[in-house]
């Protein structure tokens, strides 16, 4: 059994947040929480309130104990692209990508 927890459209672009993703794949919670606290990306707020979010899932809809949980699943898609136009020299215009991102995070028990 494994509890999901999924952040849509975050206004960050999705290389950002597979960067951190790749750092807590695998691990179990304490430690995976620790490297999210420890590590300067911007992407770690955003995972951060994901994983608290998870774990919560994990213990009040499925009755999972905090202790024995583990990242068994994160993965980041990119969402809807917002195009902007930002001024250039002799009357052109240039496009800006804000990139946006869906993330999902699963946590499972030891066996």
């Amino acid at each position: 059994m494994e509890a999901r927890a999924y952040l849509k459209n975050a206004r960050i672009a999705p290389r950002k947040v597979q960067i951190v993703l790749d750092l807590i794949r695998g691990k179990d919670v304490e430690t995976a929480m620790a490297i999210l606290q420890h590590t300067p990306k911007s992407a770690c707020e955003y995972l951060e309130k994901l994983l608290k979010s998870a774990v919560a899932n994990a213990e009040n809809n499925f009755g999972m104990d905090k202790d024995n949980l583990y990242v068994s699943e994160c993965f980041v898609c990119p969402g809807p692209i917002m195009k902007r136009i930002m001024p250039r020299a002799r009357g052109r215009a240039f496009r800006i990508l804000k990139r946006t991102s869906h993330v999902t995070l699963a946590v499972k028990e030891k066996e």
